[in-house]
């Protein structure tokens, strides 16, 4: 059994989606971080949302060398927003399996595998890692923890019906949501029109094709915006933000409280 699960995980088609946006000071350490993938990833795609940086120029500059040890595609997209960028890349994209990787997140080296595993139970339909968001000195553990809570108490608090009934998690960008390809389509995929929470919002029609699962493992996410804004700021905007989404309000209108930090 156990050979026959190294040899799914080994041919295991998985496609890793990175939208970009003035990400320079970031992706050639992520880029860097998957070539060391065992098993590697089937492809890697970065879509670039018009950034006025050195973006793009490093990744393609990485296409051109012998590592990374994996397909890299760099395309561009005539609009900015993550929704629209990880749809143009999942259309692009030919895994059976859909990685959404944001361009300052490191994964571990068995993220393949971890994919696979996951998926392998027809039961769940998207999946997703637990967050540490660190700096060069600092290591956010209120962040931390109450990101790891919030992808049960979310649902619990305003999707009861679906957390019991269908197994609603919710997932948020740093926590690398995967997912199958065929599920993506089926859901038509991030909603273009969502400048927030796009994630989330997926989760919700996921869930209809099976369980949501916070896998127990660990990705490490910049603290960047924690450091812009400052904790406490922080945990107080991630916390409405969540709450009013929950009730329903636009992503429009809660995008205003959400700057981008780079």
């Amino acid at each position: 059994m156990a050979s026959l699960t190294s040899d799914f995980e080994a041919t295991c088609k998985v496609s890793i989606i990175i939208p970009a946006l003035n990400e320079a000071a970031y992706l050639e350490r992520t880029l860097r971080h998957l070539s060391l993938l065992q098993p590697p990833a089937h492809e890697v795609i970065v879509v670039d949302g018009g950034s006025r940086d050195e973006t793009v120029a490093i990744a393609q500059a990485l296409t051109k060398q012998p590592a990374p040890h994996f397909p890299l595609q760099v395309i561009s997209s005539e609009q900015a927003g993550r929704a629209i960028q990880m749809n143009l890349g999942a259309a692009q994209a030919s895994g059976d399996y859909l990685c959404f990787l944001h361009a300052d997140t490191y994964v571990p080296d068995d993220l393949v595998s971890v994919i696979a595993q996951t998926l392998a139970d027809p039961g769940v339909s998207c999946g997703g890692f637990i967050s540490i968001m660190s700096g060069n000195l600092t290591t956010r553990w209120g962040v931390i923890l109450n990101n790891y809570l919030k992808t049960y108490y979310a649902p619990l608090l305003f999707r009861p019906h679906l957390f019991f009934g269908k197994g609603l998690r919710l997932l948020f960008g740093d926590q690398v949501m995967f997912c199958r390809r065929a599920d993506f389509q089926t859901c038509n995929g991030f909603d273009p029109a969502q400048p927030i929470l796009e994630e989330a919002d997926l989760c919700l029609k996921l869930c209809r094709l099976g369980r949501i699962r916070q896998v127990n493992r660990v990705v490490q996410a910049s603290d960047r915006r924690v450091a812009g804004w400052g904790p406490v700021k922080a945990n107080a905007i991630y916390f409405m933000v969540g709450f009013l989404w929950g009730l329903g309000v636009p992503g429009e209108r809660l995008k205003r409280f959400y700057e981008d930090v780079r």
